[in-house]
């Protein structure tokens, strides 16, 4: 169940953020991501305690990517790390590149 629903959302061309709303970094990326141009439909946050497989979501995000914490961003197939890689990536002006490359950018 918690494969199909992850891999149900990472999908080529969007970026989708697995949160816990309570998460301070969680709420850093989502101000920092909700300011920049994205098509309709590209931007996806999911709150993965609104489920009752939140363990096992985090189990499998493990699997595809290396650590059970979350947040964790995917632009498109590709997991790009948490709130600090993101807020790097973009400071180093390389976020905004590749948001574009990926085609989820007006």
């Amino acid at each position: 169940m918690a494969q199909a629903f992850v891999n149900s959302k990472i999908q080529p061309g969007k970026v989708v953020v697995f949160i816990k709303p309570i998460c301070p970094y969680c709420r850093k990326t989502q101000e920092l991501l909700s300011q920049l141009p994205f098509k309709e439909g590209l931007l996806e946050f999911v709150n993965i305690t609104a489920t009752s497989d939140t363990n096992e979501i985090q189990d499998y995000l493990q699997q595809l990517t290396g650590a059970r914490t979350v947040l964790r961003v995917f632009t498109g197939k590709e997991c790009i790390g948490g709130c600090t890689n993101l807020v790097s990536m973009y400071e180093r002006g390389e976020l905004l590149t590749h948001l574009k490359q990926i085609g989820a950018l007006k």
